[in-house]
């Protein structure tokens, strides 16, 4: 950052937020019109509203369970001297491609099932290209790096998303059935997101790494057996982690069922979409707003104040029932979302050793972006058991508060 207050992004730093900026898309088409699309198949094939949210939530934990189980054994691999972008690159296309097959499945169990690869792909490719934020900046820029790179996801994800949501919403005026329309959005979205992975594809170079050893893979197995072994030795890290899972895992389930949830509240689909482009941009200058807050203020403290903010968001959930409170809803999460997710990825990269950030991120993203397991499991289960949409989402309000004692807690080590 410059004497005037200007911070100025390297070629490599804008080649690593682009990615934000594809990945985006997707992340706003699983919010959007992804569940839309399932909720279409779903109704064709007899589910009811509770049951499609049900389901959707249960799907949502299968990727977080798959992914917690290979993201650290592909990041501590990764860790190795040139074996981070070639993995990176594996689930990039597997996301890629399934996002461009979900538009082929015409009932709602084959749709699942390809949503569930394509999800996978996206959590793999998150866990290495969070760890590469060591490799493309220093530790005094991480804070802000990894808050534009979330700000400029939001903004970005908008542009594709807009031209979805247009070719969805007009599909009777071009002589498209809404199906076909979506599925025209789907493919877009992955060209989009493919189109802004290649330049740092192009010019990513792997610079924190552990050598090449004999029996690399096997040697990978050993390290992450001796980092899970001791670390509980690394308090700060440990209840980190902990904090993370809990409060993280409450973010993600808003994100990922906004649309279910307000859908299954029967609010209009038209204005729930809206809404939710709202929150994106609205995310774009509060993501900003806290990248240049973490100047002033440490991430210790900033951290905390999204995650009481959240608590606050599943108490106004549980009593949502009209169109104009979704809106509200939406605009408030906007406020915090970005702030909460970059801060706690800039903050976990400056308290791990550098050579192992695959490694590390591999369980960072055990604990977070694989698809919040327990968050959606409470969602699913207690709409279940109560009939209710609100008491599902309002439960998550058990997680922020867990999370934030936690917080505390590693910030005392």
């Amino acid at each position: 950052m410059g004497k005037n207050g200007n911070f100025r992004l390297t070629r490599l730093e804008r080649n690593w937020i682009l990615y934000d900026v594809g990945n985006s898309a997707f992340v706003l088409m699983v919010a959007t019109l992804i569940p839309i699309f399932f909720n279409a198949l779903a109704e064709s094939g007899g589910l009811t509203s509770v049951e499609y949210l049900a389901y959707w939530g249960y799907a949502s934990s299968v990727v977080t369970i798959i992914t917690a189980i290979l993201s650290p054994i592909l990041g501590t691999v990764a860790d190795t001297r040139g074996f981070k972008k070639p993995i990176f690159m594996l689930c990039l296309f597997v996301g890629v491609a399934g996002c461009c097959a979900m538009g082929l499945a015409t009932t709602w169990l084959p749709f699942l099932l390809i949503f569930i690869l394509a999800k996978i792909g996206f959590s793999g490719s998150l866990v290495f290209y969070d760890s590469m934020l060591g490799d493309v900046t220093t530790p005094e820029r991480m804070d802000v790096v990894s808050s534009q790179g979330y700000a400029w996801g939001y903004i970005g994800s908008c542009l594709p998303f807009v031209v979805c949501l247009a070719l969805v919403l007009g599909s009777g005026a071009i002589g498209l059935s809404q199906m076909t329309a979506l599925s025209v959005a789907l493919l877009i979205t992955a060209v989009w997101w493919l189109g802004t992975s290649l330049p740092l594809l192009r010019k990513y170079k792997q610079i924190n790494y552990v050598e090449v050893e004999q029996h690399a893979i096997q040697q990978s197995f050993v390290r992450i057996g001796h980092t899970l072994k001791h670390l509980y030795e690394d308090k700060q890290v440990f209840w980190f982690l902990l904090a993370f899972f809990c409060y993280i895992d409450g973010v993600y389930t808003i994100i990922d069922m906004a649309t279910a949830y307000g859908t299954a509240l029967g609010l209009d689909t038209t204005g729930l979409l809206l809404a939710l482009l709202v929150t994106q941009i609205v995310a774009f200058p509060s993501a900003l707003i806290f990248g240049r807050l973490s100047a002033k203020y440490p991430s210790t403290t900033l951290i905390p104040v999204c995650i009481a903010a959240y608590a606050g968001i599943a108490v106004f959930a549980f009593f949502l029932t009209q169109q104009w409170q979704f809106w509200v809803l939406a605009v408030i999460v906007g406020m915090f979302q970005g702030g909460v997710q970059a801060l706690s990825r800039s903050h976990f990269a400056k308290i791990i050793p550098p050579e192992k950030s695959g490694e590390y991120f591999g369980l960072f993203d055990i604990c977070g972006k694989g698809a919040s397991f327990l968050g959606t499991m409470i969602v699913s289960v207690g709409s279940q058991l109560t009939g209710s949409a609100n008491v599902g989402v309002g439960s998550l309000i058990v997680l922020f508060i867990i999370g934030f004692v936690l917080f505390k807690m590693s910030c005392k080590e």
